[in-house]
């Protein structure tokens, strides 16, 4: 293939420059618009397939498919930001409206169980489009010494290396190999009880299936659906295995992760065991850099004041085009750190209490938990062991190797 070349999802190979010949969904639809009928069900749905099969970029071993979601911030923030940089009034329609738009769409990707770059997309061109900004409308005005930026810059790159870690695996668990229907043998006289999260039942080291997965020895248990109720609360239908304590099954990734936390849409990725410290990582980075990006902006624009007061009195900020741009980005910065910042103390609490997302979610659901610092926190008390073990189980999770044997899974 050329680098305009590809093959498209009905295995025929085509051209760029034929992305918009022969669509025949697209056609069909165009038709009964015309004739004022009904379009057929599913008309929509193949139309949307066909676009995003054909949007694609030439690359050097043939076209690459984009993401559709992927698109509309690139092209929305910017339109945007500068509109609401025009007057007070559009600059508050559209500051409010914009989390409002993007709380729907979770909700609305949330509900259907899809997976969507957006999010990501949105985090990442928000920190380049901001980091532009500073750069052409702030650090021109002379007030911003060249030790600043280069400290802003530092932040952003340790930010962005700790948030490329949080990407990596968050701690799957090996999907057993081959297609075979999980057997059927009773269960052994040999148990482990465990909490309500972990695991109550567990098969004989011969029944357990030891397979290596990336050059690994996994030893999880493979058991049938219909053994004892103890056993089926650790028992997942969709991955076929029995989880280790803590464990939970993600059903946006189809995959269970060891000491599931959440999935979280920002990285699209899941956050468990092995990326959790990144996660908190990237998010205490930019915590960081955003709060000292936002404090030389405003000391730069808002000569004079104090950062919080010139965040919500600034007399000159419409003077001119740039300034109100700076404002304006400013505020939208102060926006979406106060969401990270709540996210991040939600984190830190239930790290002090030994207590994941999925844990409280779970205990609030089965009535089992208390509600702390006016429900902030749910303390579960499975794992609780105080402040400072808590802390030190979680800088040394998953500095050790899982452990292989099923025996010892608990």
């Amino acid at each position: 293939l050329c680098c305009c070349e590809y093959v498209d999802r009905r295995g025929e190979r085509n051209h760029l420059a034929a992305c918009c010949c022969d669509c025949e969904e697209l056609d069909e639809g165009c038709d009964r618009w015309l004739a004022c009928k009904s379009l057929p069900p599913g008309a929509l749905q193949r139309i949307a397939g066909t676009i995003a099969d054909r949007l694609r970029v030439p690359w050097f071993s043939g076209a690459v498919k984009i993401n559709v979601s992927l698109v509309p911030p690139l092209v929305l923030l910017p339109v945007f930001l500068h509109v609401a940089a025009l007057h007070f009034l559009l600059g508050l329609i559209v500051l409010t409206s914009l989390p409002a738009v993007v709380l729907w769409y979770y909700y609305l990707t949330h509900r259907r169980k899809e997976r969507t770059l957006f999010f990501l997309s949105l985090g990442l061109f928000s920190l380049g489009y901001m980091y532009y900004v500073f750069l052409q409308e702030v650090v021109p005005r002379g007030h911003v010494q060249h030790s600043q930026v280069v400290a802003l810059t530092c932040g952003l790159i340790l930010m962005l290396a700790a948030l490329s870690r949080a990407k990596k695996d968050p701690g799957y668990l090996p999907i057993p190999a081959g297609e075979e229907k999980p057997s059927h043998q009773g269960l052994p006289n040999r148990s482990v009880r465990g909490s309500s999260s972990g695991l109550h039942g567990i098969a004989t080291a011969g029944a357990a299936s030891s397979r290596a997965v990336n050059g690994e020895a996994k030893g999880y248990s493979r058991m049938s659906a219909d053994e004892p109720e103890s056993v089926k609360k650790d028992w997942c239908t969709k991955c076929q295995l029995v989880r280790p304590a803590r464990a939970g099954h993600c059903r946006l990734c189809g995959r269970c992760v060891r000491r599931l936390d959440h999935h979280c849409v920002w990285i699209n990725s899941c956050v468990g065991e092995h990326n959790h410290q990144a996660f908190i990582l990237a998010l205490s980075f930019f915590m960081l850099t955003s709060l000292y990006g936002i404090t030389l902006t405003l000391r730069t624009i808002c000569r004079g004041r104090t950062p919080f007061m010139a965040l919500f009195y600034c007399p000159g900020a419409y003077s001119d085009y740039s300034s109100a741009l700076s404002f304006t980005c400013v505020w939208y910065c102060a926006i979406v750190t106060a969401g990270m910042g709540y996210i991040l103390l939600i984190q830190l609490l239930n790290i002090s209490y030994n207590v994941t997302e999925r844990e409280a979610r779970l205990a609030l659901r089965d009535n089992t938990g208390r509600r702390l610092l006016g429900g902030l926190v749910i303390d579960t008390g499975q794992y609780n062991r105080g402040f400072l073990c808590n802390w030190g189980h979680f800088l040394s999770m998953g500095s050790s190797p899982p452990q292989r044997s099923a025996e010892d899974i608990v």
